[in-house]
């Protein structure tokens, strides 16, 4: 493991490993412009140590022997650039091979292999980015939507450690009048003093409740929810997910049970990654196969966070439907009236009066699709989407520390109101800037880097 070793120079391959147009190797550190000036040739044969910052220019990587690739060399000297060393950019042709050996070459003339994630590790450990928007480089790699990657995105801009370093000055305002009135106790604070620390202490409490508060939000558009379509044989489940999908995913067919297992498909509702599961419709399984379906559907219900439950419009409530319903009553539920086109005979008010949310569409006419769609993106909200962006804080990670953080806010406050001694107060604001620093990366150890640059590509 790397132990914040700032003194070698990296090198790798910064894009896809495979077949492309172009392909980039990176170069990081003190030696990256004179291992550049040993194997790149340009026509106007300056070297690119006596290049200028944020240029880019023509020419060939070669060997004593050969020359091995036409490039584009860029140059980025330290301290603006990505890692705050010189950094040397070559773009190669996309091919592995001349990658491969454009990437061996450098190593030969002195640089060593990066280690995943090094490059932002080193943005961090140089200061130039705090610790959240360094995780936040690997969130926008592996943004599967477009708020995830809003979410990586503002991290990245720095979204949160504003919010975060705001806060932390509440706090270091609170303690700095405290600890004045314990270094020079002639000059305790007054009533009006206290007044003054207890509103900062509290102006912080409330901005860490809030992110608290927006931290489920925050990983759902993340790591999106789990959604199950369910309901008696021939609803047109499978129907339905073919619509949401917008192609044919599911075998549609009149027979009754034609699908005897589950179907899952990940799909994009406005933002939200919704991890949709189309479940065997068998209630009275007729041998193994369908009774393993049956429980698997069980299962994959049991745990899900939205069920979808059809009933075909142009037949009454049956025995089966009320049945369904009934093991529905603790989950998150849409009900949604299915084959709006054919003659309803489905008794509607019946179903309004058992699910909250109801639908009616037809799946095989594509009609009201985008209803059923808004009503998943409205459940997810809470029905409030409107007002200002809030800060939203996606990571585990942080949303403990936010927590432990609210909760040492909460005890300096109660202490404030009883007219404990200032040390007291003092002590806890202290513990809660500590819980802030981790966030921001202030205070870090070299296993925690560790562990969090592991989840990085190389070349990153």
């Amino acid at each position: 493991m790397i132990r914040n070793d700032l003194t070698d120079t990296i090198a790798a391959i910064s894009t896809p490993v495979g077949e492309g147009g172009i392909g980039i190797v990176r170069v990081s550190g003190k030696e990256a412009l004179r291992i550049a000036d040993k194997i790149f040739v340009s026509p106007s044969a300056k070297k690119p140590s006596t290049l200028k910052t944020y240029t880019t220019h023509y020419g060939t990587i070669a060997d004593n022997v050969r020359v091995i690739d036409e490039v584009i060399l860029t140059v980025m000297r330290q301290p603006r650039s990505y890692t705050r060393e010189d950094v040397v950019e070559i773009n190669c042709h996309g091919g592995i091979v001349a990658l491969r050996d454009v990437l061996e070459l450098v190593l030969e003339r002195g640089a060593r292999l990066a280690e995943p994630g090094e490059f932002t590790r080193r943005a961090f450990l140089n200061g130039r980015i705090d610790l959240t928007q360094a995780e936040a480089v690997i969130e926008i790699i592996r943004a599967k939507t477009d708020s995830a990657l809003k979410i990586g995105v503002d991290q990245l801009k720095g979204a949160l450690s504003n919010q975060i370093n705001k806060d932390r000055a509440f706090l270091l305002d609170a303690l700095s009048v405290l600890e004045a009135g314990l270094d020079f106790p002639e000059e305790e604070a007054t009533t009006a003093d206290l007044e003054n620390v207890g509103k900062k202490i509290a102006a912080a409490g409330k901005d860490l409740e809030e992110l608290i508060a927006n931290s489920k939000l925050a990983r759902v558009l993340r790591e999106g929810i789990h959604a199950v379509i369910c309901g008696r044989p021939n609803v047109g489940k499978s129907s339905l997910l073919n619509a949401l999908l917008k192609e044919e995913r599911s075998i549609v067919t009149p027979v009754p049970g034609t699908t005897r297992d589950t179907i899952e498909e990940i799909i994009d509702i406005q933002g939200i990654p919704v991890r949709i599961v189309d479940t065997a419709g068998i209630l009275e399984p007729r041998d193994l196969v369908e009774k393993k379906a049956v429980q698997r559907s069980k299962k994959h219900i049991a745990a899900s966070d939205l069920v979808i439950v059809l009933f075909d419009g142009s037949k009454k409530l049956s025995r089966e439907d009320r049945f369904l319903a009934g093991k529905l009553k603790n989950k998150k539920v849409i009900a949604v009236i299915n084959k709006m086109d054919l003659k309803q005979r489905l008794e509607r008010p019946k179903i309004s009066k058992i699910f909250k949310r109801v639908i009616d569409i037809s799946a095989k006419r594509l009609k009201n699709i985008n209803l059923l769609e808004k009503e998943i993106v409205d459940l997810v909200y809470g029905g409030h989407i409107a007002g200002a962006e809030p800060v939203l804080v996606a990571n585990l990670r942080y949303v403990k520390m936010l927590q432990k953080a609210k909760i040492v806010i909460a005890q300096a406050l109660k202490s404030l109101d009883n007219r404990l001694p200032s040390e007291f107060i003092a002590q806890d604001i202290k513990e809660a800037l500590g819980y802030l620093d981790e966030i921001l990366g202030k205070k870090f150890s070299d296993d925690l880097l560790d562990k969090l640059f592991a989840e990085f590509c190389i070349g990153k």
